[in-house]
This record gives structure tokens, C-alpha cells and sequence, in this order.
């Protein structure tokens, strides 16, 4: 789609509107809107200026002037909006220099598409992923010097069977027992049909919705995989569309790892795959019929596991999920089927094309575009190293001897265990410029400041429980 296209498209939708929007570095999608007057032809070359310094973790504020050049390709009109109006993402730049603004999360997804490129490697990434969250009917939080709590409401949930809704018909369901059921347990169906069908209606391809394991309002909505830059866009929609449509019904999504305790946290398993001149580079006859590539891709995303971790589980709620002897895959294995791997890989179609790596390890409440394109540089480290994985691990990792499952290595138990990885680990992500050792430094810098420290300084409402009266 070129400028003069995205005119026309909002001419002929009777746009009133052009909301510009842009990921932040921690992973919220931001925005501004101009009436269609301000967008021309040219607003594609010149951009729209900003604050970067009332961004979190963006500019300080004596050089705080930055623009946002909009992609014509990305122009949707939004499904929420009341007054008409077309939604376009855009890329971050330095209004002196006019080069990519280096924290710019879009702009890492899209160094690294054109750095794999450069090695002659592969010439696409295919990511799938498959991001779990929670439907709550309420949200009540507080955390003050004095008091800290939180509270969540959920019309499905076992702690309701008592309640008096006048009347109550039951139908709740049952810790670790939300894994398919069908209404009037399931009280999301139509829901999450809408927010599925929503995604479609803006082009976006999807796979299927359903209910998840945990018992109050868990679901997960797959989309169809897409390019690495593409499938960072669309999730940066989904959210969205999924927090918009909840909010129509009096409902509230969260894609907050681990809101429950003692049920199923919220993963995001990705799949990715690498192809070159159209051709999957991960179909071979090794095991599990992984090609010598896909193979050392996995033994690149083994060895820089807990420093991924640092961006694809990036909040301190991520570890309340990353729990040993629990659901969570935290076992740096690799094994086709076995869903107790790290990794494992899928074997639902024995076609060449379908042949690619699942990291379960990861969870929503990543940013997308620094998440995929993390893994992506794990995986190409791999392949550029040859580095073995090692034997494939096809038992129950749960049911293991504890001197067998001592021996393995797992994914970090803290963020700022996976911090200090990545630290120590991150020279493969510098490569092609992708990642900058400011990005690194800052993003190290912020968590640490802002949510490791924060959290761990705060007394724990449990700890009242357990400690008060020593």
C-alpha cells in the first residue's frame, strides 16, 4: 500500500481521523490522533513530532523532540473508535539525524529481518505465536506504605459457587479443569468469538479460540503465523482488540502471567521457523525430521535461554509462573510432542513446510517486537556456531529422579536472575546492529530500577501471614 493509497482508503471509509501509534520501549502501544487534513502524501517522508521525553525509558527531557514516521502498510481503520478513523503504525526517528531511533521496539523487529537477511542464512522468520490471558468480570488493586491487595472477580469461577447471584446455577469450574469445556461452564465462548472475528475483519489471520486450563476465565486465540515484523504488528492489534471487546461486555482481559495462585499461569508458546527462497530451512531427516539448522537453532535459544528470559518474560509476575515441579516449561530440554520441554516440536503435519521450533518458555506480557527478535537472534547464533543441543529429552520431565532432573538446566527463577544473564549473555544479540548496547544497558537498568527493586522492597501481604506474630 503506498501514501496516495492510504488517502484514498480513508476517503473512501469517510475517515475523519488518523490515530498514529507506536510500541514504547517497555511494551504499551501508544497513540495520537490528527484530524485527515494533517495527512498528506508527504507526512510519510516528513513524520509527526512527539515528547520523547514523556515516554518511559525514551529521551531525557533537554533533547526530548522526536518523530513518527507513519508505514503505509500498516493502515487499519479501528473497529472501536466512534468518529471514523484510520489507525497507522509508525517508526520512531531522530528529527536531526533522521536515523531509526534505536529503542524503538519496531525498529529492532525490523533490523532483524534485514539482518538475517545480510547472512545469507534465510531471508524470512516465521513466528506463530499463541498468547494465553485471562477474562476477568472484576479487578480491584492497591499498593500504598500502608496497605497492599488485590482482588479479582470471575463469574466462572469455583470461589463463586457459594456467592448469591439470585440465582446462582453453578456451572462453575474447578481449579485446573478449564481446558475445553463447553458451555455453560465456559463462559466466554461468544466473547472470545467476537474478538477473533474482530481480528479478522482487520485483515489479521487467526487459527482458533478456546478456553485454557485455569479455572477463572483462562483462554488463548492463536494467530496464523506471519512474518517476524508482520506478526509483531498483529499482536500489538490483538491486545488491543482483546482489552476493547472485553470492556464492551463489562469484562476486563489481563495479560498478566500469573494473576492466580495455586491455578495455571499464562504462557505465549511461539513457534518459529527460518525459509529461504521460499523453502523451509528446519524440514531434514535428524530428529523428529529437524534439518542440521533447526537443530542448532534450538541449541542457540539452550544456551542463551536465561537471557532471553530477561525479554521474553520481562516482568517479576513472569516467575510466579516459572515455577519448578509446576505446569510451567522451565527445562531447558528439547523433544517432539513432550509439552514438560522448553522446546519441543510440534508434530501435527508431516509437511516440510510445517516443520518448525515451539518455545514454550515465554509469556504475554512481552514486548512483542523485542521478544520475537531476541529468539530470532538466539536461534541464528546458533546456526552461525553450529552449537550442539545435545540429546533429545522425550520422558516426562516431571516424573524424572530428582538426579536426573538435577543435572538439567533450567530457565532463571527472577527476573533479576534473568537480568544479570543478560548482563553476562548478550553479545549475540548485538549483532547487525540489531540490538545496541544501550538498549541493553537501559532496558537492564529500567527493570532493575523500576520493578525488580520496587517489588522486592515492598512487604508481601503473606508475609503477614506467615511472620506477624513471631
Amino acid at each position: 500500500m503506498t501514501p496516495k493509497d492510504v488517502i484514498a482508503m480513508a476517503e473512501k471509509n469517510d475517515v475523519k481521523m488518523v490515530d498514529l501509534r507506536f510500541m514504547d520501549f517497555i511494551g504499551t502501544w501508544q497513540h495520537f490522533s490528527v484530524p485527515l487534513s494533517e495527512l498528506t502524501e508527504s507526512s510519510f517522508e516528513e513524520g509527526f513530532g512527539l515528547d520523547g521525553s514523556s515516554m518511559r525509558a525514551w529521551q531525557v527531557i533537554n533533547n526530548s523532540d522526536m518523530i513518527v514516521i507513519p508505514e503505509p502498510g500498516t493502515a487499519k481503520i479501528d473497529p472501536f473508535f466512534k468518529v471514523p478513523t484510520l489507525a497507522i503504525i509508525g517508526n520512531i526517528y531522530d528529527p536531526i539525524t533522521q536515523e531509526p531511533y534505536s529503542r524503538d521496539p519496531r525498529g529492532i523487529a525490523k533490523k532483524v529481518e534485514q539482518y538475517i537477511k545480510s547472512t545469507g542464512i534465510a531471508d524470512t522468520i516465521y513466528v506463530g505465536p499463541e498468547p494465553e490471558f485471562f477474562i476477568f468480570s472484576g479487578i480491584r488493586y492497591s499498593s500504598e506504605p500502608h496497605a497492599s491487595f488485590f482482588e479479582i472477580d470471575s463469574c466462572e469461577a469455583h470461589w463463586n459457587s457459594s456467592s448469591d447471584e439470585m440465582p446462582n446455577l453453578g456451572y462453575k469450574i474447578r481449579p485446573k479443569q478449564g481446558y475445553y469445556p463447553l458451555p455453560p461452564n465456559d463462559k466466554y465462548q461468544d466473547i472470545r468469538t467476537e474478538m477473533l472475528l474482530t481480528l479478522e475483519d482487520l485483515g489479521i489471520a487467526m487459527e482458533c479460540q478456546h478456553h485454557e486450563v485455569a479455572a477463572a476465565g483462562q483462554c488463548e486465540i492463536d494467530l496464523k503465523f506471519d512474518s517476524l515484523l508482520n506478526m509483531s504488528d498483529k499482536l500489538a492489534w490483538f491486545k488491543y482488540v482483546l482489552k476493547n471487546v472485553a470492556v464492551k461486555h463489562g469484562q476486563t482481559v489481563t495479560f498478566m502471567p500469573k494473576p492466580l495462585f495455586g491455578d495455571n499461569g499464562t504462557g505465549m508458546h511461539t513457534h518459529m521457523s527460518f525459509w529461504k527462497g521460499g523453502n523451509p530451512l528446519f524440514a531434514g531427516n535428524k530428529y523428529a525430521g529437524l534439518s542440521d539448522e533447526a537443530l542448532y537453532a534450538i541449541g542457540g535459544i539452550m544456551k542463551h535461554c536465561k537471557a532471553l528470559c530477561a525479554i521474553t518474560n520481562p516482568t517479576t509476575n513472569s516467575y510466579k509462573r516459572l515455577v519448578p515441579g509446576f505446569e510451567a516449561p522451565i527445562n531447558l530440554a528439547y523433544s517432539s510432542r513432550n509439552r514438560s520441554a522448553a522446546i519441543r516440536i510440534p508434530m501435527y503435519s508431516g509437511s516440510p513446510k510445517a516443520k518448525r521450533i515451539e518455545f514454550r518458555t515465554p509469556d504475554p506480557s512481552c514486548n512483542g517486537y523485542m521478544a520475537f527478535a531476541a529468539i530470532a537472534m538466539a536461534m541464528l547464533d546458533g546456526i552461525q556456531n553450529k552449537i550442539d543441543p545435545g540429546d533429545p529429552m522425550d520422558k516426562n520431565i516431571y516424573d524424572l529422579p530428582p538426579e536426573e532432573l538435577a543435572e538439567m538446566k533450567s530457565a532463571p527463577g527472577t527476573l533479576e536472575e534473568a537480568l544479570n544473564a543478560l548482563k553476562e549473555d548478550h553479545e549475540f544479540l548485538l549483532k547487525g546492529d540489531v540490538f545496541t548496547k544501550d538498549v541493553i544497558e537501559y532496558w537492564i537498568d529500567y527493570k532493575m530500577t523500576n520493578e525488580v527493586k520496587q517489588v522486592i522492597s515492598r512487604p508481601h501481604p503473606h508475609e503477614f501471614y506467615l511472620y506477624f506474630d513471631i
